[in-house]
């Protein structure tokens, strides 16, 4: 039963504009790796529901930030490591939830 958190549209995704194209084996290969592949196997077919993309914009941002403090904070291998990760975890949610917002205005 859908709630406020998961509902989405009734209607069809929308085709997404080139910016959204571009993006997709990025949102695609971060949704995978988070363990969370839509059963259609690519967000161009499913939509991104409200919680998924509030989550991820969120993480663009925690993880942007993180990954900065990591990487100007020590120099030391572990907090390159720790930086680079926190990084690639910011620009696959921000991928998402880009997305997810192109979805909702196509």
């Amino acid at each position: 039963m859908p709630n406020r958190f998961t509902a989405v549209p009734s209607r069809p995704v929308p085709p997404l504009p080139a910016a959204g194209r571009a993006l997709l084996p990025l949102a695609d290969g971060f949704m995978l790796v988070m363990l969370s592949r839509p059963q259609s196997g690519s967000l161009r077919d499913t939509w991104v529901t409200p919680a998924t993309l509030w989550m991820c914009a969120a993480l663009a941002v925690v993880g942007a930030a993180a990954g900065a403090l990591a990487l100007t904070a020590g120099g030391t291998t572990p907090w390159l490591i720790a930086g680079i990760v926190a990084i690639a975890l910011a620009a696959g949610g921000a991928a998402v939830a880009t997305v997810g917002a192109m979805q909702r205005r196509a």
